[in-house]
């Protein structure tokens, strides 16, 4: 998929080209140079959505942390952005930096205004043509004589996203398009959607607000007016904008229509076999189904019943047969006042008299949250404590926020609570047994985290070492050693340009 040359047209038609563009793109017998210039997302984008029938003016990004927004560093999350800070630490992600190409005459009419200009060595290998009337500069779509197409990469988008109310996401990209300046969603209906950096784009993958979603877990405010159209629309292509030009993935994904409607499943005890279910708000049309993952259920009449259930949380699914219309899920508890695990003494839940194996094992995979002496931890899923190993085992070397969880107090008292199980774990560690269990985890650990070191300098010289090999071997990045004669960067920016032209 790799792309490995450019339309270079014949003197003639170039002459004739150059002659019908404007002075402040390429006088005649005047080069053009090259560079990189901060571009803010709206002059980025303008060019690249033109003639959608959406067609709007793309914001900056106003981001709420005080530390992701300016992580634009080689390597890092936002890469190829620009960004301005504001006195609080938070900031804002004005656009991406991006190679370009202007004559020195069209330079000089920017003065000051010069959007950054640095010159590059080399010619890019996709840059933006920019041209400058009464000292405003206007940037071209992206000069790419030979975009990628991308047909077999999969694509599925989710509703359930705490990023926004759609996430996005793509495998099977190829891996040499290098730096990712932008997005762009196209639809069926001819709209054209912009994505971001941080609000929109986050690690390969995407994810928007229409409206139902408007902030996320970082504090951060998401816009969703120029979004909303995208529901009940469905995308046909993505445009991702690399180092090295266009790479268009085909797709054919159905954006589902939310609305604002909920589900409530009432909470129950396993034994009882049966749960109210309500739904608020659905729209006349949506034709409902329902599904239970890990659970043998039904739903009929507004009430859910089930069969052969263990303490878990678990989520209702309803869906429209239909097809139109988002899923909407509902979480729920059926629970025991059982409680099969205890406290062995040495640092390590294990199973209670009379429990099965299957049901410890079941509680350990539910754990929730734990107490300290009165602190409580989150114990499983995102940013939690990892204070049990899978087998039951304490770590008495966690810690929390930088502070260790087990601080050296005389004893711990500590309160287990797993979903599902109503009735908590309760016991006390003394004060001997904590000094043998907080020995013992910190002999371990520091074994493990020589042995961990070590393999890590390993692995780390290997990628390195391919990582410059593979940037060397890409034929679309700027050679060094490999003089262009001047007139043929000339003429190649020119029937590049005209290229463009003649595809809009």
């Amino acid at each position: 998929m790799k792309k490995t040359g450019r339309i270079i047209g014949t003197s003639a038609c170039i002459a004739v080209m150059l002659g019908a563009m404007p002075i402040s793109a390429a006088a005649e017998g005047e080069e053009l140079i090259y560079g990189t210039m901060n571009i803010p997302y709206a002059d980025f984008y303008k060019a690249e959505i033109a003639g959608s029938a959406n067609e709007y003016e793309v914001d900056a990004v106003s981001s709420a942390t005080t530390s992701k927004w300016c992580k634009n560093g080689e390597g890092e999350l936002f890469e190829g952005t620009y960004n301005q800070a504001n006195e609080d630490g938070t900031g804002t992600i004005l656009g991406v930096t991006y190679p370009v190409a202007i004559t020195q005459e069209a330079l000089n009419a920017l003065g000051e205004n010069n959007y950054g200009f640095t010159p590059l060595d080399t010619t890019p290998a996709a840059y933006k043509t920019v041209t400058v009337a009464e000292g405003k500069a206007a940037f071209s779509a992206v000069n790419d004589a030979e975009p990628v197409s991308v047909t077999d990469a999969k694509v599925e988008i989710g509703t359930s996203t705490a990023w926004g109310d759609y996430l996005l996401t793509v495998e099977g990209t190829p891996e040499d398009m290098g730096i990712t300046y932008g997005w762009i969603l196209k639809t069926a209906s001819g709209e054209s959607y912009a994505m971001r950096h941080e609000e929109n784009i986050w690690r390969g993958e995407l994810a928007w607000s229409t409206g139902f979603v408007t902030s996320e877990p970082h504090g951060n405010t998401l816009t969703y007016e120029d979004f909303v159209g995208l529901m009940g629309d469905t995308i046909t292509e993505m445009v991702m904008i690399t180092e090295n030009g266009y790479y268009n993935v085909s797709a054919s994904a159905y954006v589902p229509v939310k609305f604002d409607g909920s589900a409530k499943v009432e909470d129950a005890d396993i034994k009882t076999g049966t749960t109210a279910v309500t739904t608020t708000g659905f729209p006349a049309d949506y034709k409902m189904k329902y599904s239970v993952e890990g659970l043998n259920a039904s739903v009929a009449e507004g009430f859910l019943t089930y069969t052969d259930a263990v303490p878990s949380t678990y989520t209702l699914t309803v869906s429209d047969e239909s097809g139109v219309y988002a899923d909407v899920p509902v979480t729920f508890n059926l629970t025991t006042a059982d409680m099969p695990a205890a406290f062995d003494g040495t640092g390590k839940l294990v199973k209670a008299e009379n429990a099965t194996d299957e049901e410890f094992a079941n509680f350990l995979a539910n754990l929730s949250t734990a107490s300290v002496n009165g602190t409580e931890y989150k114990v499983s899923g995102r940013k939690s404590v990892k204070m049990f190993g899978a087998d039951g085992t304490i770590d008495f070397t966690v810690a929390s926020g930088g502070n260790n969880v087990f601080d050296g107090s005389e004893n711990y008292k500590m309160t287990v609570n797993a979903a599902g199980y109503t009735t908590p774990l309760e016991f006390t560690i003394t004060a001997a047994q904590a000094e043998v269990m907080t020995t013992a985890a910190a002999t371990e650990s520091t074994t493990t985290t020589k042995t961990t070191t070590t393999t890590k300098k390993a692995t780390t010289t290997k990628k390195a070492t391919t990582k410059k090999a593979a940037s060397t071997d890409s034929p679309k990045t700027g050679v060094a050693g490999v003089a262009i004669p001047a007139v043929m960067l000339t003429l190649a920016g020119a029937a590049a340009v005209t290229f463009r032209k003649k595809n809009d």
